[in-house]
This record gives C-alpha cells, structure tokens and sequence, in this order.
C-alpha cells in the first residue's frame, strides 16, 4: 500500500468533521509549513501529522478502544498537542487535567471521568502514582522525555495503517469545568461541536496563517487549545509553544521570534502591564492580543491599550460548556465600549433572561442564555446537572450580564458572585473597579461575607503593589468617591496573593471559606 493509499484509508467517512481532520486538511495542503516549534524542536504540518498517526496507533496498541478516555496531566508541550490529536484519531475520549492539582483533586477527576489511560509528564508521574490505586487508570505513558515515551512513538518509524475514524457525533474531549463554586463537572464535547468552535474562533478573532501566535497559556484549559491552538493549526500558522506563561520568558520570546499574536489570561496581562522588562524589549512586531478567562480591569486595559496603540485587542468570553468561545469585543470596538465582552460569535445565539426565564429588555441584568452547535452534549455521569443547565432548551450560563440594543453583552457578575447587602444586589465587579483606580492596588476581589446585620458584608481582599503602601480607611473612602454607599466595602483585608486556577480564574470560594 502506498502512502497515498494510507492516507485516503485514514479518513474514514467521507463527510465526516472530526478534530484530527482539521489537522490532516492543513498538512494536505501546506505539508512542509512549520507547524509547531517548541524549545529546540519543530514539526512541519507534514511531520505533525505523520507523528498524530503514528501515536493513535500506539493508544490502541495500548488495548484501549473506542470511546475509552484518556487522562492528560502535563504542562504545555508539542507532545501534549500531539497526545489530544492522537486520541481524537484513535476515537478515544481526551481528559484535559490541570497539571497543579495532585491529591483528592486529582484522584476525583481521574475516577470521575473513567479514565482506562494517562498521559503523564514524566516530572508529575509521582503524584499520578500516589492516586491511581482510587482510579480505573490501567496504562500510564510518559508524554516526552525518554524512550518509551508517547512523543517518542509520535516520531520514529513507519506511518502505520488505521482501519477506521471518528464521526462527528462522537465524544473527542471530556472539558472539565473550572470547579470556582462547586466539584468540577465533565463537559461532554464532540468532534463536530469542537469544529464548530474553531470556525467561529477564526472568524470572531481574525485568525491568519501569518500571525506567528504564541501559545502559553495551559493547553489543559479550553481557551489554550480550542480557542488559539486548534484554530490556528486549521489556518496553517506557524506555533510557538511555551510551557507557562512566565512574563519574562513572553517578552523574549516576542522580541527575539518576532511574535505577532498573544493571548494572555487577564491575571498575566495585570503584572506584563507593570514588568520591568517592557523597558528594554521591543514588542513592534504585535499586532493581536488577546485577553479572556476572566474580567480584564478596565484601567489595565486602558494602560495597555494607550503604551500600544499598534495593538488590536480582542476580549474573549464563554466558559468551557461552549468550547469554550461565544462572544467576542473587536479592536474597533474597544472605544465605545472597552468593558464590554462583544457579540455573539458565529456559530451562538443569545438570550438574556430574568430569574423566570422571561426575556429582560435592553440594559436590566439578567442570565445569558446560549444555543449553539458549539455546546457540550451535557455533563458526565451527571445527568441532573444535564437537565438543569439545559432547561428550556437553551444553556443556562450562571453569568450575570446586560445586553444592549446592538447585541453587545456587558458581564455584571457570575451569578452565584453578586453579593447581598441589606436586601440590595451589588454586582463584585463594580466594587473591584472601583478600586483597581487606585495606584497601590496590583489585585483586588470582592466578596459577600456573612453578616447578621448586612445578610452579606462587601469585602475586598487586595494585593498592593510591590513596594506600594495604602492603608483599609485610605481604600473605603477611595471607592466612598466612586460607588454609592451601599456598594463601599465594609472591611478590606490585605494578601499576598489571590488564590487561582492555572487558567486564571479567582477561586472566591477559598476567599469565602478563609
């Protein structure tokens, strides 16, 4: 059989749109492209896709089959990309894990989901091991570094034959939610909805083939890997992947590779837009940023946006149920609204609703209601939480926002965040604004604290900045000059740091119980 045989073999049904045939569509037509570099190594589209076969063949030498999940527990790397490509081509179910949980944490998600496999960087394997006797994990493979390691079988000997492919309908992912109010949830995601995504992705945020991103950001997390990674795979550019988003590692990456897009959580922009290393590197070659996750400070923003102005930001917001995109705000929209998260994406519609489903009119706060071949097919295993996110028949978000007579959607709040003083709602974001104002604030988040008198107390826990100094009375009657008094935090508490996922998402419910 020739190699052109091989391949056509490969890709099973004809019609089908499945995650690794994003992948075989581009190296198909600009094979010798650079794909991936990441450290001393590069990948051609070609060679990324020879080394994607070649590693599905090595999870199904494993006994593994068809819908059979597949943990992943390692930092950024080309050996992750290519172990989530090589279970969608295998028809295996992928399971992100975020790769600082160990313990109860990661013991939970390991059972949860069922996984029979895991693919493991080989510095985290002894935290994998002290959990899997409280798993279903039989087979452990080291993504790199060694023999025997998936990367290794991705990239040595022949491309092998395989017999059969994915359909669209199938599961690819298993999208953990980021668990900042509750046990984590499984998110079931197709190849089809998936696909869906990078369509609008590439369309919302302007991707091209000559972009030169920068992917840093975890790939464990949706945003890295569906929203810039795969996408950006699809238009044939050319990746550079770091393991973390370490700052100064960013910028020298950016200057020295002429980097022309970046997207960064706003927890990494908020101290980038304050490094003593903007000084001295040149950033010219930028011309995308991208920011999502959580809420990006306007006055950062602001900061960010005038030391910049060859920059085209672009605000991302959805949540890992819709893969996780469904509005963005465009650089040319900045002006007018540079607190908004945009309009729906291509492939989402919106609602917003009020607390009995009914529609709010234009400006009142409500629930943003989504549908969208983008959403996850509902929740592993938790077939209550299934039937509550979806009733009615469009996805319940959890997030709190106002719609505009354009379809821009402003964020309030999450939900389960608004806080209840005295009968009276107040949204923590508007507190924390308030307050990012003031020069010695480097963080800030608000929170409701029990409270016999008030119902619930506002309290701002802050972070000043390094060598900054700002007394509690000096920050009350800093926000006393901005917010009504009824939002004026009643007691600010002084941290060294806010407590945070690796994708960047304030964990309140650890503010809470502290």
């Amino acid at each position: 059989m020739t190699e052109t045989d091989i391949r056509a073999a490969q890709t099973g049904d004809a019609r089908a749109n499945t995650v690794d045939g994003v992948l075989r569509r581009s190296a198909a037509v600009q094979s010798r492209r650079i794909a991936l570099r990441f450290g001393d190594r590069e990948l051609s589209y070609r060679e990324l896709d020879d080394a994607v076969t070649r590693a599905a063949a090595a999870l199904l030498g494993l006994g593994l089959t068809r819908g059979d999940r597949v943990a992943a527990y390692g930092t950024n790397s080309d050996a992750y990309v290519i172990g989530y490509l090589a279970a969608a081509r295998a028809g295996l179910v992928h399971v992100p894990i975020n790769y600082a949980l160990s313990g109860d944490e990661l013991s939970y998600l390991l059972a949860q989901s069922g996984a029979r496999a895991a693919l493991v960087d080989p510095a985290l394997r002894e935290a994998l091991d002290a959990v899997l006797p409280e798993t279903s994990v039989e087979q452990v493979v080291p993504l790199r570094d060694g023999a025997g390691s998936l990367l290794e079988a991705a990239t040595t000997g022949e491309v092998p034959y395989l017999g059969s492919a994915a359909a669209a309908g199938d599961l690819v992912q298993l999208l953990y939610t980021s668990g900042t109010t509750s046990k984590p949830k499984g998110a079931m995601m197709t190849h089809g909805a998936l696909v869906h995504e990078y369509t609008s992705s590439i369309v919302g945020l302007d991707l091209a083939a000559d972009d030169k991103p920068l992917v840093c950001m975890p790939l464990y997390h949706s945003a890295g890997m569906h929203v810039f990674t795969l996408p950006y795979l699809a238009v044939g550019a050319t990746i550079t992947l770091l393991p973390g988003p370490d700052i100064a590692e960013i910028l020298r990456i950016v200057e020295q590779d002429r980097i022309g897009s970046l997207f960064l959580a706003p927890t990494v922009w908020v101290p980038l837009a304050s490094h003593p290393d903007l000084e001295t590197r040149d950033l010219s070659s930028l011309r995308k940023a991208q920011y999502g996750a959580s809420i990006m400070p306007v006055t950062v923003l602001g900061r960010l946006r005038e030391r910049y102005p060859q920059l085209g930001f672009y605000n991302c917001f959805g949540q890992s149920e819709i893969g996780p995109l469904a509005t963005v705000l465009r650089p040319e929209e900045h002006d007018e609204r540079p607190s908004s998260a945009g309009r729906a994406v291509l492939f989402v519609e919106t609602r917003v609703v009020d607390a009995d489903g009914d529609d709010v009119a234009d400006g009142e706060p409500g629930e943003v209601l989504y549908r969208s071949p983008q959403l996850c097919q509902g929740y592993w295993d938790n077939p209550e939480a299934t039937r509550e996110a979806f009733a009615g028949g469009w996805f319940h978000s959890g997030d709190l926002v106002t719609r505009d007579a354009e379809g821009f959607l402003t964020v309030v709040d999450r939900i389960k965040d608004v806080i209840n003083t005295g009968g009276i709602l107040v949204a923590s974001r508007e507190v924390e604004d308030a307050l990012y104002t003031h020069e010695s604030v480097g963080e800030v988040a608000v929170i409701g604290v029990p409270d016999e008198k008030w119902i619930e107390a506002i309290t701002a826990v802050v972070v000043l900045r390094d060598g900054a100094a700002a007394s509690e009375a000096e920050l009350i009657a800093h926000v006393k000059e901005r917010l009504a008094p009824f939002k004026v935090p009643k007691a600010i508490r002084f941290v060294e740091s806010l407590p945070r996922n690796q994708s960047g998402k304030l964990l309140k419910r650890e503010l809470r119980a502290g």
